[in-house]
């Protein structure tokens, strides 16, 4: 209970500080920007491929973003779905970004190999939903570009809660 009263505080700064953040000010007014990259772990779990963009015509602010990846080692296959909004505080291709959001899993594997079915949280070869929160980093030039994303991904879900989960990515900005 304490666990999910953490991740729902965690949740609702995260939520609270985007409704606050909403000041037209603080927007870098232009094209909306928009980004497609390559995330090495993060919501999508091992690797994804992801397309971001804001929800007006800036280049930082309130924006969301979706994801796809599948793999197939041996005789265990996964496939994720990452989607979330987030908000982007900073200026001048430098921000800070903070998001909530879920992945969708569908997993299959041999038994054998995993006797427990300890793979992902999953209690059986089907699919499942864990939450997701977004802390880090963006390099996001202002004409686009290269486009450089770290921080971290805390993951809850049913009976745990991973608070230290990295993501790296690379991509382009549009």
């Amino acid at each position: 209970m304490k666990l999910k009263s953490i991740t729902l505080a965690l949740a609702a700064l995260c939520l609270s500080s985007m409704a606050f953040a909403q000041n037209p000010n603080t927007h870098e007014v232009g094209k909306r920007a928009q980004t497609i990259y390559f995330e090495i772990l993060g919501p999508g779990v091992t690797y994804s491929l992801n397309y971001d963009t804001r929800f007006q015509n800036t280049r930082n602010g309130l924006g969301g973003r979706v994801g796809i990846s599948y793999m197939n080692i041996d005789d265990a296959g996964i496939f994720t779905l990452p989607v979330g909004v987030n908000y982007l505080l900073g200026k001048n291709k430098h921000y800070f970004e903070m998001g909530v959001g879920a992945t969708y899993y569908n997993v299959s594997w041999d038994d054998q190999n995993d006797p427990n079915n300890e793979v992902l949280f999953i209690e059986e070869n089907n699919s499942s939903v864990v939450g997701n929160l977004t802390f880090g980093y963006r390099l996001q030039p202002v004409d686009g570009g290269f486009n450089f994303r770290a921080g971290f991904t805390p993951a809850f879900g049913k009976g745990f809660f991973m608070p230290y989960f990295p993501h790296l990515s690379l991509g382009y900005t549009f």
